[in-house]
């Protein structure tokens, strides 16, 4: 009688494996944007305009003067930026579980939108208040969150682009970053430094203001994630966040005097 050979059981990965997956992730992703800021802050620094008097710009065309090409263009580099998203989904898979173990599903939609509006309303004005002040004291860079024409499909593909940033951040750099250095062995200080670090470096272009400003975030962000086990209402929380300004930026710009346009 012949046997029907089993398939090998899949061998738990070392950490030195471990380390190199997770490097790997973050250098097809926000570890790699980190890298890209400091050498826009750089460039901004050895300019001869001052930083105050740059602009930065968020969400920018990439067709002007087509539409539709312009279009295409927006929702490509959205699905192209939830990659990274679908990679970790993927690994995880492979370890046995899924991104449900980072709390990134529908099962307390009711809560997680409650603690995420909650959230938003807190971060919201104080980051607000320090990006104003930080750029007018010329520490940062002026941030248009949009410089897309006035289309009709300008502003669902702001709220786009603020739920594809919030879903990639939270996922990769909170669920996903925070889940692999623990198995790594790091304690519960230098997960959270390291989150919290590299959420900053990638706002670097924005400038000081920007930097500090998302480091705070990262620990509010690092703690609230510890105590609640789940990254959604932090997806919720930063969608929020990134609508408002997104949206509201392509609203009042030119209409109101305390906000920069550059």
């Amino acid at each position: 009688m012949t046997t029907v050979p089993t398939a090998p059981e899949t061998a738990k990965p070392t950490r030195r494996l471990l380390g190199v997956e997770l490097l790997t992730v973050l250098g097809l992703s926000l570890g790699a944007s980190g890298v890209g800021a400091l050498i826009s802050f750089t460039g901004s620094l050895t300019e001869t305009l001052k930083l105050g008097q740059q602009v930065a710009t968020l969400n920018g065309s990439r067709a002007p003067g087509r539409p539709w090409l312009d279009l295409v263009w927006q929702l490509y580099y959205i699905g192209r930026g939830l990659m990274p998203v679908v990679l970790v989904g993927y690994l995880l898979v492979r370890e046995g579980v899924s991104l449900r173990v980072l709390g990134f599903d529908l099962g307390q939609k009711l809560r997680d939108l409650g603690r995420g509006a909650a959230v938003a309303a807190a971060i919201g004005g104080s980051g607000l208040v320090l990006y104003l002040g930080s750029q007018a004291a010329g520490y940062n860079l002026t941030v248009a969150p949009s410089g897309l024409p006035e289309v009709w499909w300008r502003i669902p593909v702001l709220v786009l682009s603020a739920w594809q940033n919030a879903i990639l951040e939270e996922v990769v750099v909170l669920g996903y970053l925070l889940r692999r250095v623990t198995q790594l062995g790091w304690t519960w200080p230098a997960a959270l430094a390291a989150s919290s670090l590299l959420r900053g470096s990638y706002h670097l272009y924005q400038g000081v203001g920007g930097l500090v400003g998302n480091i705070v975030m990262g620990v509010v962000f690092c703690l609230l994630y510890r105590r609640w086990g789940r990254v959604m209402p932090l997806v919720v929380a930063h969608a929020l966040i990134d609508t408002v300004a997104f949206v509201g930026y392509a609203l009042l710009a030119g209409h109101v005097g305390w906000l920069p346009t550059g």
